[in-house]
């Protein structure tokens, strides 16, 4: 790979001047190795040449908050309000608790056969770099990122409860504060796993949310963090159950007032939701220089809004991810501007501009990346092409606008990674996706037939 060059044609290409988007017209990316080396108007001598007309090339995208694993365990039995009790979140009564069946009943290929086939959907999503919170216990993950060639940050959970669950109240119960078991597992990954493939793969610290992770735990991973220099995700204010849980415990604080009291509403730190946040936290988020991922559609779902528009105009760094639904960034990203829409009743929030910076370069500078999220000579060879050309697109006026009104995951075209072509004509290169697709259903399907899993997903199997 080190000295191979590839040659992509943009019929519009997503650059920066003085810290602006600008939309470069009929241009070619040259890429030599890992690195991108030049944007011309000149076709270039290349080993690889993708010329195809009407694309629209961006930088890697990035996706910072997502659960493929789990969201595989709970897909098409949620919607509808299926298996939610009293409209309360799912997350404590089907995603963990079926998450953590599923990793004590799966052999090792089992459970990587449904990391493969999440990573696949990922990519496919137009995602070139990751952000994966999920249950301790599915070091799976790592290797089926490091093989599929995805660039991958890895958030292992930890808790102050072994085992996470809500009372009929939404109400989350742990015995004291320990936690250590998940941070030295988490301390065995790091170990192991910080660094490979080349540097794609890295670790992310991620206490799992207020509710489950007591003040010592959070203190501890948050110096623990910091002492290696790696980010810091959580979940803040994601029910109205949390905020409750929260006040109670600590004294009145709010979820992101506990945070702050604890030293972790900081720059490093990304929160995942926030949707129940009042307009006092998120003023108080903003001057700590938190950022928030904004996870639109999978609240939406339950019937919430998450709307981008209010935690942008808080002035806070808003980021957009799929969380454990769908796994479409385009999709995802079009939800975000409808929804913003919607909730502020005005057309002008929420932009175009403001959504790609939310997937680029924000969220690289999220997590500590200059060198992503970006299209320049010099920076690392990550590119999300996206097809324009097909005719829900066309006639089109704006790039930027057409790629937040009208594109989804079927317009995605070539995702690189490092240089690395991983898809090509919206199809993964490195393996069969059948036969991916066949073996991760095969494996959901074992915790599906579970009788725990029946009972919490309110179905008889079918």
């Amino acid at each position: 790979m080190t000295g191979t060059t590839t040659a992509i044609f943009a019929s519009f290409v997503l650059t920066h001047r003085d810290g602006a988007q600008e939309v470069l017209r009929d241009r070619w990316v040259l890429i030599e190795g890992t690195h991108i080396a030049a944007i011309t108007a000149s076709r270039p001598s290349a080993d690889r040449v993708f010329d195809r007309p009407g694309r629209f090339v961006l930088p890697g995208l990035l996706n910072l908050h997502n659960h493929c694993f789990s969201e595989a365990v709970a897909r098409t039995h949620t919607e509808d309000g299926r298996a939610r009790r009293n409209n309360q979140s799912i997350v404590y009564t089907v995603l963990l608790p079926l998450s953590k069946a599923g990793i004590g009943i799966l052999s090792p290929a089992e459970r990587l056969a449904i990391t493969r086939l999440g990573i696949l959907q990922l990519l496919k999503g137009g995602a070139a770099t990751v952000m994966e919170p999920f249950r301790n216990g599915i070091p799976e993950m790592f290797e089926a990122a490091e093989e599929m060639g995805i660039r991958f940050y890895g958030a292992p959970y930890l808790f102050s409860t072994a085992d996470a669950k809500a009372d009929a109240g939404g109400d989350v119960h742990y015995a004291g504060d320990d936690g250590q078991a998940d941070l030295d597992a988490w301390n065995a990954l790091h170990a192991r796993w910080d660094g490979e493939a080349e540097g794609r793969i890295r670790l992310a610290m991620s206490p799992h949310a207020t509710d489950t992770c007591g003040p010592d735990l959070l203190r501890a991973c948050a110096a623990r963090a910091r002492e290696l220099g790696v980010a810091v995700t959580t979940h803040l204010a994601q029910s109205d159950a949390e905020v409750a849980t929260i006040k109670a415990r600590h004294g009145g604080r709010t979820p992101a007032q506990y945070l702050d009291w604890l030293g972790l509403l900081a720059p490093d730190l990304l929160a995942a939701h926030c949707i129940a946040s009042t307009d006092d936290d998120l003023r108080l988020m903003a001057a700590r220089g938190a950022s928030v991922l904004n996870c639109p559609r999978v609240f939406a779902r339950a019937g919430r809004t998450a709307a981008f528009s209010r935690f942008a105009g808080h002035g806070i760094r808003t980021l957009v991810a799929t969380d454990g639904y769908n796994m479409d960034l385009l999709g995802e990203l079009n939800a975000a501007s409808m929804i913003s829409k919607l909730a502020a009743g005005r057309a002008d929030v929420a932009t175009s501009a403001e959504l790609i910076d939310a997937v680029t370069r924000s969220a690289a500078a999220a997590i500590g990346r200059p060198d992503l999220g970006t299209l320049s000579p010099g920076a690392t060879a990550d590119l999300t092409v996206v097809d324009l050309s097909q005719p829900h697109c066309q006639p089109l006026a704006d790039p930027r606008r057409g790629l937040i009104a009208l594109a989804n995951r079927a317009n995605i075209d070539l995702v690189l990674v490092d240089g690395r072509v991983l898809i090509d004509g919206g199809r993964y290169t490195r393996g069969d996706e059948a036969a991916i697709t066949a073996a991760g259903v095969a494996a959901t399907r074992r915790i599906w037939d579970l009788p725990e899993a029946r009972a919490a997903l309110g179905e008889s199997r079918s």
